[in-house]
């Protein structure tokens, strides 16, 4: 079968350099984005449609992953820092205390939609239903043994439930700078952990052995993987499952597959929001930035019927949309108190 990339061809020529100016008494030419890689298709088509469709110029978009962004965003206020940062799961208390620190102290949080962290393989591979207890013996860096923890000896699934397929265990993942790899890490290790006899409580360190094979911020190269390697599995955003059912197809986690009303609903169990931070002491100087926001929340955008839809985002509920977009409208800070709260 033919892979079919989930991103167009137009997307690589978005992820150059930003042509930014280094003064921060100057403004910037274009809007720099930076940030995670499940976003980046969903922040590439606003952006692309934005230059096409107006006088302002393409937005860059940069694909660093959920705290590489948060990172370079945190920063500081000079036009040399990113405008805005994607992320697939929400800034962190520490970085959000970074910005303060940075001056960075006017943020408006953003959720567009929501999305699903998928366990996939090759579609020629079978059908498998896996709980996340199992993903987690299967990933984590140590295990109960004889009441205490030791270095993981797993190889193969069979040895973590002999119901299982005999196969080798290899998972191409998300690197440490990965919101994705947050998200998994919560959603599945800390939750599979805690439901483990042996363990004490959370444990979401992932094994450094060789089977999990951090892979990059581009989930394309991973979903090439698995079409090479029938026996490997992969994680990911559901985006990228959607615009590769084909050749790749999600197992169940927990006995529910992997599909969007599924994770809408919250049925799914590894489901979590989309969403990106914008830096509002920018807004006077960075041409377009808040056009290009007002394009992002639009029902053409990002509503029920809208383009994201195609391209794998699950928009928000409309009462859920229009909370976002009066934030927005009256460019609404993020304080520590909200974050605290959960």
């Amino acid at each position: 079968m033919k892979l079919r990339l989930s991103k167009p061809m137009w997307l690589a020529s978005l992820a150059l350099a930003a042509g930014v100016a280094t003064s921060a008494g100057h403004a910037a030419e274009q809007i720099r984005v930076v940030g995670s890689s499940t976003v980046y298709p969903f922040a590439s088509y606003v952006a692309e449609e934005l230059g096409v469709t107006t006088d302002y110029p393409t937005p860059v978009i940069e694909s660093t992953g959920s705290g590489g962004g948060l990172e370079l965003f945190c920063s500081g206020n000079g036009t040399n820092t990113p405008d805005i940062t994607n992320a697939s799961r929400r800034i962190k208390a520490s970085e959000f205390k970074r910005c303060q620190d940075n001056g960075v102290k006017n943020i408006t949080e953003i959720v567009i939609g929501y999305d699903g962290i998928v366990f996939a393989q090759n579609v020629a591979d079978g059908d498998w239903n896996l709980t996340r207890e199992q993903i987690t013996l299967a990933l984590a860096a140590k295990v109960p043994q004889d009441g205490k923890l030791v270095a993981n000896p797993y190889t193969n699934w069979q040895q973590i439930d002999p119901s299982l397929p005999d196969r080798e265990i290899l998972v191409y993942g998300p690197p440490t700078s990965s919101g994705t790899r947050d998200a998994f890490e919560e959603l599945v290790m800390a939750y599979g952990s805690e439901h483990i006899d042996g363990y004490d409580g959370e444990y979401t360190t992932i094994r450094r052995d060789g089977v999990y094979v951090p892979s990059g911020e581009n989930d394309n190269l991973i979903v090439q993987r698995l079409v090479k390697n029938p026996t490997a599995f992969g994680i990911f955003g559901y985006s990228f499952l959607e615009e590769n059912g084909d050749v790749i197809e999600g197992a169940k986690l927990d006995g529910v597959e992997p599909q969007r009303a599924l994770i809408s609903s919250g049925e799914y169990p590894v489901a979590r929001s989309l969403c990106f931070y914008t830096k509002n002491a920018h807004l006077n100087s960075v041409p377009g930035m808040a056009a290009y926001v007002d394009l992002f929340l639009s029902d053409r955008m990002s509503g029920e019927k809208g383009f994201l839809k195609g391209l794998g985002l699950i928009p928000l509920p409309a009462d859920k949309r229009e909370e976002i977009q009066a934030r927005w409208d009256k460019r609404q800070a993020l304080t520590l108190a909200e974050l605290q709260q959960g």
